[in-house]
């Protein structure tokens, strides 16, 4: 089996209203997915979708008439890729797609098939009042979620604290509560400062008293003797990596002993194949592993398909924060939204590959490389 053809098709979503991402100092107007074809000369064919595949055309013919199947090769090609250029790993979430439905399984069952289900918890994607929070929140719950993430703006931390105190008087302990700083990266042109060490501690202090389950990025990512000093001095769970580069910068949080959860994004960060050895070395350290998951739903699909093969959790991220951001917004793409059943868990299909279904209407009506 070769690969005969690599199509990229861009997509753009109008958002209207605007989706007022906490981490995004301008509300956003529009939603953009690149989607990743990949096709064989036997007839089979993968999709991915996750970073913006910028820049990946002058290098299609390394993958022409390869086999798909070569995954190892294909991973250290992306690599190199990595490293001149961007982030290129939707490439590699459609080669599994080809590879499980070559070999007729799901791509969580050639990962490991430790589950086809996990719990997920509403990642919640803008700031709220307090009042509004709490509603929200609540009604995550009469969904089926037991758990859910809370942003927390740097320059608001007081009212970031009121937020979380109204949360968890209003849900008590049927809920998890995690905090999401978001100060490991930034978005192009922000050069604010971050938060600094002493800053951090003090929150974390206060969000410890409040039983929240852990913290997620609290510090630029360089710092990681200051995500384990904070680990040791206040014993509340860290979380990040999400964005990391490479596998060396997560080996790093590793070897330090930074990070009490490790997040990589396998459509943003080291791809499918590299998460799954860096999830294996977790769990042999005793460390959690739940991959970040705010792209679009095949990316969600490729990251739950590690974390569930992987045996990851206990939660799994669930983008949601209606009426911004809905499942139909984020899944534009696909025919049917991907959703978390009442019982609070979002689950694979048994179809092999990622068991994706593009929607065609979407992908013509919102195509903007014609």
């Amino acid at each position: 089996m070769k690969i005969i053809e690599i199509q990229l098709d861009r997509l753009r979503l109008p958002l209207d209203p605007p989706f007022p991402a906490a981490w995004d100092p301008e509300p956003r107007t529009s939603f953009d997915a690149t989607v990743v074809t990949v096709r064989t000369d036997d007839g089979l064919v993968g999709i991915g979708s996750g970073d913006t595949m910028d820049g990946f055309e002058p290098f299609i013919d390394l993958f022409i008439g390869q086999d798909p199947m070569s995954i190892a090769q294909h991973v250290k090609v992306l690599e190199t890729l990595n490293f001149h250029s961007g982030r290129y790993w939707p490439m590699e979430s459609a080669l599994w797609d080809i590879i499980g439905k070559a070999c007729n399984q799901p791509v969580a069952t050639l990962l490991g098939g430790s589950s086809t289900e996990i719990l997920a918890y509403a990642s919640s994607g803008q700031l709220m009042a307090p009042s509004e929070r709490v509603e929200a929140v609540l009604a995550f719950r009469s969904e089926g979620f037991r758990a859910v993430k809370i942003r927390l703006d740097r320059l608001r931390l007081d009212e970031g604290l009121q937020t979380i105190q109204a949360v968890r008087d209003a849900v008590g302990s049927t809920m998890e509560i995690m905090v999401d700083l978001n100060q490991a990266w930034r978005m192009p042109g922000d050069i604010a400062p971050a938060l600094d060490l002493p800053a951090v501690r003090r929150l974390t202090v206060a969000l410890q008293e409040l039983d929240v389950f852990w913290i997620e990025e609290p510090l630029p990512a360089v710092d990681s003797r200051g995500l384990l000093s904070l680990r040791h001095e206040t014993g509340m769970r860290i979380a990040g990596g999400e964005m990391a580069r490479t596998m060396a910068e997560l080996l790093e949080y590793l070897d330090t002993d930074s990070l009490d959860v490790f997040q990589p994004d396998v459509v943003l960060a080291v791809g499918m194949y590299r998460a799954r050895a860096i999830a294996d070395l977790c769990y042999a350290r005793n460390r959690w592993f739940t991959p970040h998951t705010w792209t679009n739903g095949l990316g969600l699909l490729a990251n739950l398909h590690v974390c569930v093969g992987v045996g990851g959790g206990p939660y799994f991220e669930f983008p949601y924060d209606p009426p911004g951001w809905t499942p139909d917004r984020r899944d534009f793409l696909l025919e049917e939204p991907i959703r978390v059943g009442t019982d609070g868990k979002v689950r694979i299909s048994s179809e092999p590959g990622l068991g994706a279904h593009l929607n065609p209407e979407a992908i013509e009506r919102y195509r903007i490389n014609r």
